[in-house]
């Protein structure tokens, strides 16, 4: 077989293999640079290996906090936006009501939307209600443009849920409240998880909305970008190499939890 025939039969595995690559590549790059000890103020070129940054994370002053910060924020975010969008998804999906489909319209708006339209948008809100800036806006800010992806994900699984399995448990003599939760929640449980998920890493990620909306209030993303300015911290190599570390295993456990389950099924 020459190499072009064994290319042609494997084209797809090869592309994959490539994006996959071209896509970690900058992960690696952070993993790399995270045991160098720079000379100067910026993290850019290697100098030599040491573990100094790895022992001491917290040692640049406001990165921790910084990042305690954030991680607060994703959570309540995330909380409040899968609550919110839950409902929504429900009642778009299982009722109709005026305005339903200018509703649904709406909802893609803020995904359509330009970042920086939003942050100037709701930083006039908060100006003109007289809001001080500062943790609460961001929360604020954050559950806003995170509601929409919720909704999204969950309204895409209750859209695909069998409404005989419902009937089934009622004819079976389970109450609303039964039937919710021991056939509709865990039925929609995969796409709340996936808004939930979706929503704590765009609420952790966000600099934009964030910037205009945080006053004097420093989260992590704002002191990476702050950082840069000065000279880029080997301990922000260190705290991103941790978080992708945490991701991935994250996504493997789900990946062998999966895997169990099915076996177990069959």
């Amino acid at each position: 077989m020459t190499l072009v025939n064994w290319l042609k039969r494997h084209l797809v595995v090869v592309a994959g293999l490539l994006t996959l690559g071209y896509l970690l590549l900058p992960n690696v790059v952070v993993t790399v640079f995270s045991f160098n000890n720079p000379k100067g103020r910026f993290n850019y070129e290697w100098q030599e290996f040491s573990t100094e940054a790895w022992r001491d994370p917290c040692g640049v002053s406001g990165l921790c906090g910084s990042l305690t910060l954030s991680l607060q924020i994703a959570l309540w975010a995330t909380l409040g936006a899968t609550l919110l969008g839950t409902m929504i998804a429900f009642a778009l999906v299982r009722y109709r009501f005026r305005a339903r489909g200018a509703v649904n319209s709406l909802i893609f708006l803020p995904m359509a939307m330009p970042e920086v339209v939003m942050a100037a948008s709701l930083l006039t809100l908060f100006l003109n209600m007289g809001a001080q800036l500062g943790f609460w806006t961001i929360l604020i800010a954050h559950i806003m443009f995170c509601l929409s992806f919720v909704v999204v994900a969950v309204k895409a699984r209750v859209m695909s849920m069998d409404p005989r399995l419902e009937q089934a448990a009622q004819d079976l003599y389970a109450g609303p409240v039964q039937t919710f939760l021991r056939v509709t929640l865990p039925i929609a449980a995969p796409g709340i998880a996936a808004g939930a998920l979706l929503a704590f890493a765009l609420s952790f990620d966000d600099f934009i909305i964030t910037n205009f909306n945080a006053g004097s209030t420093v989260t992590f993303p704002m002191f990476v970008w702050g950082s840069a300015q000065r000279g880029t911290p080997v301990q922000i190599n260190v705290i991103g190499t941790a978080m992708f570390v945490v991701a991935v295993l994250l996504v493997l456990v789900s990946m062998a939890v999966g895997n169990r389950r099915g076996r177990q099924k069959a």
